[in-house]
């Protein structure tokens, strides 16, 4: 058998050019000497394996070349961990991991606005836990339950479930489908603008306000003047006052008015 020492360097290529032993005893000597070099070589050693698995999502958008570079931090990642010791095959163990930092590279470039990987995480996390309540329970579950499932509090939880909306956004100069030859509308085209009439709500929200700060009779003509649009003729009779006493209540409660809303 080859001294331990002695392995590293002198074979280059894939892991088809190493035996067992040679390979279990390179991992052997990382682990005990954490070697740059020798993790160099377990990595050029394995790289076949994270082609192979970075060619499962090619056509998905993505250069093969770039899931290659990610899928390589998955593999310097397994090689940390691994402990050939306990007799797992390394490219078994290693897979998932692979196959994992691919995945999520996916994930975070799917992300249309720049969300901590935390929340991205909590929100997948969040998701399934929901469709697995909801059959385990047999209703949809509570923010409550859903965070107790995730291991996070209901605070955490509801962010992470609503930034899930920022997961795919769609650009406002997407054109719409639509029959006919005219030229096709795009998104930006069908969202709505301020309303004006929001304004007079809040307006009339504040008028509100200030006539119920009006004595009683004071408002009862505000009320009757121009809500009801009656005269003062008309008012006068209903409250059983004066039309000139109607007249110098109602200036009153005007300039009451006008001081109230401008303050």
């Amino acid at each position: 058998m080859r001294d331990k020492d002695s392995i590293s360097g002198q074979k280059k290529g894939s892991a088809a050019d190493w035996t067992n032993t040679e390979k279990e005893e390179l991992f052997r000597k990382y682990i005990i000497t954490r070697n740059s070099h020798v993790r160099d070589e377990l990595v050029i050693m394995h790289q076949n394996l994270v082609r192979f698995l970075a060619g499962k999502f090619a056509n998905r958008g993505e250069p093969l070349e770039d899931l290659v570079q990610v899928g390589i931090i998955g593999l310097i990642n397994a090689i940390d961990r691994f402990d050939p010791d306990r007799g797992t095959k390394f490219s078994t163990y290693a897979t998932p991991t692979i196959v994992g930092e691919i995945r999520r590279h996916f994930r975070d470039k799917a992300w249309s606005l720049k969300v901590p990987r935390r929340l991205q995480e909590l929100n997948l996390a969040a998701n399934k836990a929901v469709e697995e309540l909801a059959q385990r329970l047999g209703h949809p579950p509570t923010v409550q339950e859903i965070a107790k499932q995730v291991g996070a509090s209901e605070e955490e939880t509801l962010e992470a479930i609503e930034l899930g909306n920022a997961y795919d956004t769609v650009s406002l100069d997407s054109t719409l489908p639509q029959g006919g030859e005219s030229a096709p509308l795009t998104l930006a085209e069908f969202v709505g603008d301020l309303d004006p009439s929001l304004q007079a709500i809040e307006t009339f929200g504040d008028l509100k306000q200030a006539v119920d700060a009006l004595e009683p009779r004071e408002k009862a003509i505000i009320y009757y003047r121009f809500f009801k649009d009656m005269s003062q003729t008309e008012v006068a009779k209903r409250l059983n006052i004066s039309q000139m006493h109607v007249s110098r209540l109602q200036q009153k409660a005007l300039k009451r008015l006008k001081e109230l809303l401008s303050a």
